[in-house]
């Protein structure tokens, strides 16, 4: 058995990083770029960060910010529109997930024009050519998408979110700038920093986990334990420290982990929660790790010690289950310490026999290390109802 590793051909991190960006493009010849990115990051200045350098290198672009907090079928098919039209050779996303999420698809589907429906890029997707040149630029420390081979698309009509896994979209290159990082309210701060949480600790758990994705995943548990309440007492405060920086290398080192192994049962269930009850995607993700953590303990009590250790739990003396329950009780202290509320607004007991069926379609659902029946999803969920 071979393991597969996909990672960005180049990657720069730290604070200027976003000066790198007309190099990487004028030295492969690229002429004007579709920059993608979303109406509020326009608002507040940030993208003009990225554009103002395309100037003054003399690169000309063109900005597509017609993108949605949780990208739709018809948002990636304006996207590819709008792509052809403007005469653009290259992609230059700048924002959190979904305006990344949003570029891949438009990527993809420009150079793979047989899946223009895009619904037939869910699961693993069977394109033939690289999605256009793409840099990524993050502005929230979380999602990871511009070093994964992922990206999820709302079906708005079916009220369902799904996943599209392709070595094909992932960015040729990726900037970390946690500069680019800084109007991140606390609440968002929050919110995307235990969805990187979730993505180490669901990858060091899963079922594909191996010795090269447990060191990413481990050193993303460590940084993001370090680092998180920093990052968000920054937001609150606006007075610049670490915890920012910290923030933004420890989700990309928990990307480059998980996007070559997989997650598992909270993200499954996350993503649904997200398309019924637009509840944001780092929340829904820090409401269901612990429950998550806790069901999947009887088969990675080992692993879930190793997790304790890794957020800086003194394990001297514990038993395997009592650090397993240490790492628990961990993540439930870091999620109430960067106030992530603890149930779902919404949320119904009529709802879960579908929330339940939608979560077990989910392409992460396969990768949970202990197996669920339809019940046992039912439940899970309802321990998160108000």
């Amino acid at each position: 058995m071979s393991n597969r590793f996909v990672l960005n051909n180049i990657s720069y991190h730290g604070a200027g990083a976003i000066k790198e960006i007309p190099g990487e493009l004028t030295r492969r010849g690229f002429s004007k770029a579709f920059v993608a990115t979303d109406a509020d990051l326009v608002r507040f200045g940030v993208t003009k960060k990225v554009t103002d350098l395309l100037d003054e290198a003399g690169i000309t672009w063109e900005m597509f910010s017609d993108i949605k907090p949780n990208p739709t079928i018809e948002n990636v098919q304006a996207g590819v529109t709008a792509f052809k039209a403007s005469g653009a050779d290259c992609i230059v996303a700048v924002g959190g997930g979904s305006a990344m999420d949003t570029a891949k698809g438009i990527g993809i589907i420009t150079t793979n024009p047989e899946f223009a429906d895009v619904v037939s890029l869910e699961g693993v997707a069977p394109t033939t050519k690289h999605a256009v040149f793409t840099i990524a630029v993050p502005t929230t420390a979380g999602t990871a998408a511009e070093v994964t081979i992922n990206y999820v698309i709302t079906d708005t009509e079916k009220e369902r979110k799904f996943v599209c896994v392709d070595v094909n979209d992932i960015p040729e290159v990726a900037v970390v700038d946690p500069e680019m990082m800084a109007t991140m309210p606390a609440s968002l701060t929050a919110a995307t920093g235990m969805d990187a949480l979730t993505h180490a600790i669901e990858g060091y758990t899963t079922k594909g986990a191996w010795e090269l994705s447990d060191m990413f995943h481990l050193k993303a548990i460590e940084l993001i334990s370090k680092n998180l309440r920093d990052a968000v007492a920054e937001a609150k405060s606006g007075v610049p420290a670490s915890g920012r920086e910290g923030m933004a290398l420890a989700q990309y080192v928990a990307g480059m982990g998980f996007s070559n192994v997989g997650l598992g049962i909270d993200h499954s269930m996350a993503h649904t929660l997200s398309a019924h009850y637009d509840t944001p995607h780092g929340v829904a993700c820090a409401m269901l790790l612990p429950i998550a953590m806790e069901f999947n303990k009887p088969v990675v009590a080992d692993r879930l010690a190793d997790v304790a250790r890794a957020m800086g739990v003194d394990t001297a003396g514990m038993s395997t289950e009592e650090a397993a329950d240490a790492a628990i009780a961990a993540v439930r202290q870091l999620s109430e310490d960067v106030e992530i509320p603890k149930t779902c607004a919404g949320l119904v007991e009529g709802d879960l026999e579908q929330l339940a069926r939608d979560a077990m379609a989910d392409a992460c659902f396969p990768g949970n290390p202990r197996e669920a029946d339809h019940d046992q999803v039912v439940e899970l969920f309802r321990k998160i109802m108000a």
